[in-house]
């Protein structure tokens, strides 16, 4: 008798209809690939809470086993990087929208998206950080190859109750930055504050149209909104600073004008977390394990079962998470 485990599949019929189910499914079920993962860890990032949904064309293939990335231990391996036992990670690659992701009880992929899991960090910590603090992360990375330092000024974070911000102000603050947290959630202040943040905007203050160049107020910028949030972080920038964007929470239009790069020098840092090359990935996780409080990331971050992921997913949709969800998948 083959074994099975427990899996999350999006469906949609004839009239594209979505639907979601939780199945069981076995090994010779999975898709290609190289390597074969014992799911023991996952997260609820945003992505994913479009994805479930379906608010967002984030599927690419159905029927698809949602989840963007995962932790866990090498069962079967024919890839010459990765043994049976080995400790991995994986972060994006089409995971959960081309090809079948983590919320599952196994996952089979190409081990050349695997990078291993930082020693000292449990599969759980390491999805308490997720994609979302995977991101943060590469958004820090990109801000100081740009010239960015501590003592150059604020640094502003959009979203900052959500799981991109709420890393990135940890690991800002631990760094040495004067961090400002831009959130729609005020009941939220204290806990940022404690996470490292010197003071807090309201959202409102970006998130309307506003003028092509306004005061300079940020010698830099981390942003999950794009659209007019995103163009009024660049208008209030300092000359000669940069805005790491990585997200489309309010829209991925983007109403600017150039005055920000040609009158001040404003640089716009694009930041991909899904095809990022494998030699920043470790660089990534390696900055996360030395630069990221653990103690910071047990506050901001929850643990739920597999049976709470759906639910989740919504509720991040919603605004209605704060900080990062970690699913215990062995519970």
């Amino acid at each position: 008798m083959r074994s099975t485990f427990k899996a999350i599949l999006i469906s949609r019929d004839a009239d594209k209809k979505q639907s979601v189910g939780v199945t069981e499914l076995s090994e010779d079920d999975l898709m290609e690939g190289d390597v074969t993962v014992a799911v023991e860890a996952t997260t609820v990032n945003y992505k994913d809470g479009l994805a479930i949904t379906g608010k967002a064309p984030v599927v690419r293939h159905w029927p698809m086993v949602p989840g963007i990335d995962f932790a866990g231990t090498v069962s079967a391996s024919s890839h010459p990087g990765w043994k049976e036992g080995d400790k991995v990670v994986l972060n994006g690659w089409g995971s959960g929208e081309t090809h079948w992701g983590a919320y599952a009880g196994k996952a089979r992929v190409k081990g050349d998206w695997l990078v291993p899991l930082p020693e000292g960090m449990s599969a759980l910590q390491a999805m308490a950080i997720g994609t979302a603090g995977y991101t943060a992360m590469l958004c820090v990375m990109a801000l100081e190859r740009y010239g960015i330092r501590p003592g150059d000024g604020p640094v502003v974070v959009t979203g900052a109750a959500g799981g991109v911000g709420t890393v990135a102000i940890s690991v800002l603050s631990k760094l040495g930055h004067e961090v400002i947290a831009s959130t729609g959630r005020p009941e939220e202040s204290s806990f940022l504050k404690d996470l490292g943040a010197s003071d807090i905007i309201d959202r409102a203050e970006f998130s309307e149209p506003g003028r092509p160049l306004g005061k300079e107020r940020f010698a830099a910028g981390i942003d999950v909104a794009g659209s007019h949030t995103l163009a009024n972080v660049l208008a209030q920038t300092c000359y000669g600073g940069a805005v790491a964007a990585c997200g489309l929470a309010q829209g991925m239009d983007l109403p600017a004008t150039v005055a920000p790069f040609i009158l001040r020098g404003v640089a716009l840092l694009g930041v991909d977390s899904v095809m990022a090359p494998k030699a920043r990935r470790l660089e990534a996780w390696q900055r996360l394990a030395s630069d990221l409080d653990m103690n910071k990331l047990e506050a901001l971050s929850q643990t739920i079962g597999f049976d709470g992921i759906v639910d989740t997913a919504r509720a991040i949709v919603d605004g209605k998470v704060r900080g990062r969800v970690a699913v215990d998948m062995t519970a």
